[in-house]
């Protein structure tokens, strides 16, 4: 009688977590080229020229050499590991297209909020929208060429922020730095969402 080897059976492929995070901050901060750094699809941009209309609108002092501006949305994917695939989505910076944030927010498991330090103000608009809705976040400074760097903890100071909130510089050119801000944002939502569900003490 011939006895033969019994083959292992491999685990079913499971198919990894799907994430939202979104990619915040003011007009101008970065937010288009973040997500086009670390996307490993060509990236879905909705730029659009800048034009003497907007002029009045549009405040382009720190940034007088931007020439488009995202109108919508800018989309991409990232796979941090076999389990784990992050969709970004980059929301518009300028005031007039704050309605459509909530359809972006919707599903958000974490925001990444990015800064200049030229024109930190801009941030606070996002800053509040996660902060109302409880969204988690993480602040991340644009480290632009030419630009006043000061440590996180000052930047974290000035923005008045809880202590619990990260706060990190970044180059969002850079693949590998902008991918160290999403994972940054990932952690940093996830202990908040368990932290949520413990129940609470007698």
């Amino acid at each position: 009688m011939a006895f033969g080897r019994s083959e292992r059976r491999r685990p079913a492929a499971v198919d990894p977590m799907t994430l939202k995070i979104l990619v915040a901050g003011g007009f101008g901060v970065g937010k288009t080229t973040l997500v086009g750094a670390v996307s490993e699809i060509k990236p879905l941009r909705t730029e659009e020229r800048l034009t003497e209309a907007g002029r009045p609108v549009d405040d382009l002092d720190g940034v007088e050499g931007k020439t488009t501006t995202t109108v919508m949305m800018d989309f991409g994917r990232i796979t941090l590991n076999e389990e784990l695939v992050l969709y970004l989505f980059g929301t518009p910076g300028q005031d007039r297209f704050w309605f459509l944030w909530d359809e972006l927010a919707r599903g958000a498991l974490g925001a990444v909020v990015l800064t200049d330090t030229r024109r930190l103000a801009d941030c606070f608009g996002a800053i509040d929208y996660f902060e109302r809705r409880g969204l988690p976040f993480t602040v991340a400074v644009n480290c632009f060429d030419g630009a006043e760097h000061y440590p996180a903890e000052a930047v974290r100071e000035a923005l008045d922020l809880d202590p619990e909130v990260p706060v990190m510089l970044c180059d969002a050119r850079r693949k590998d730095s902008a991918r160290d801000v999403l994972i940054a944002v990932v952690r940093h939502a996830m202990k908040v969402t368990a932290q949520q569900r413990e129940p609470a003490l007698p």
